[in-house]
């Protein structure tokens, strides 16, 4: 049985009424992320609101929560679409465990899902019908290499990282770290959680500076994390003094590495994300044939290429 019908199935199993619930447009596509107030969230939107214009007959919604760690607020939101009968969802999971019991029943009631970003836990495979995202792996990977090229391949590192268990960080920063440890001599002296928070980040950035005098490089793996990381380095004094390496690109970080604060940002297609992930649930929508996974692709971005096409079609 193909997808479509797989999903006619479902629609039957649940009751053909439920699939209709609510006051949505027959056509609405709920685009629902980790957390409405980040600049990588709002590009994705940005890609999101692009792709929609091209579809005639549908239109868009676009939610998130308040904060990533807002895990119950993405279920409600995901629970809410269901409940108003949207025509397809477009999710990027803050938890990989927590969002599985409304994208099943996302599934149970024949509405497509399409995840961006991070994955769901294995169990929850077989609910959504694509996945879209940077190959968090091989991105994480490419940052150790940046790390070793500007360090060398002995003294003392630190990891700021953002959430724990979340499928983009286990990629990125499990990449990273693997990629050192059997290419390099490098100690990790620390790996500490800023639950995407950029004061939180800027504290522990700060504390891990002053605990770790001769560290020589710090990598921050995602947005607030890297902006914080790069704030506690000026305030320090250590610009240029240490090697810092950030991912996601907005404007602040773009400053940073223009001004010297960050060696090398990893950019994401955030854009790409939202513009790709309403294409492909239409396409769902439409009986059509869709990939199961799209690599939307990374750029490492340095002061030597940041005005360069490849790097300005990535920053935001």
């Amino acid at each position: 049985m193909n997808f479509i019908g797989k999903l006619a199935a479902a629609t039957i199993l649940a009751g053909v009424a439920t699939a209709f619930a609510g006051a949505a447009s027959a056509q609405e596509i709920a685009v629902i992320v980790k957390t409405n107030s980040s600049n990588f969230w709002q590009n994705v939107n940005k890609g999101a609101s692009a792709a929609i214009k091209k579809h005639d007959g549908y239109t868009m919604s676009f939610d998130g929560p308040a904060t990533e760690s807002a895990i119950s607020d993405e279920v409600n939101l995901v629970e809410n679409a269901i409940n108003r009968g949207v025509k397809g969802i477009v999710l990027a999971p803050s938890d990989p465990e927590a969002l599985i019991p409304p994208v099943k029943r996302a599934y149970e009631n024949g509405i497509p899902v399409v995840i961006i970003d991070s994955l769901l836990a294995d169990g929850g495979k077989e609910y959504y019908q694509s996945f879209l995202s940077t190959d968090n792996k091989a991105a994480g990977e490419a940052m150790a290499k940046e790390m070793i090229d500007r360090v060398g391949k002995t003294g003392n590192i630190a990891v700021m990282s953002y959430v724990p268990g979340v499928g983009s960080e286990i990629g990125r920063v499990g990449g990273f770290k693997d990629y050192i440890a059997k290419n390099s001599d490098l100690k990790i002296v620390s790996t500490l959680y800023s639950q995407s928070q950029m004061a939180t980040a800027l504290n522990q950035t700060t504390d891990t500076l002053a605990a770790n005098p001769d560290l020589k490089g710090i990598f921050g793996a995602n947005e607030p994390t890297a902006v914080g990381m790069g704030r506690a380095i000026e305030q320090a004094g250590k610009k240029g003094q240490i090697v810092a390496l950030g991912f996601d690109g907005n404007e602040d970080l773009q400053a940073m590495v223009r001004d010297g604060t960050l060696d090398a940002i990893a950019v994401q297609g955030s854009f790409q994300m939202g513009e790709k992930g309403v294409d492909t649930v239409i396409d769902l929508i439409e009986g059509k044939t869709v990939e199961p996974f799209v690599n939307t692709g990374v750029v490492i971005v340095t002061k030597d290429n940041i005005d360069s096409p490849e790097a300005q079609n990535v920053l935001y």
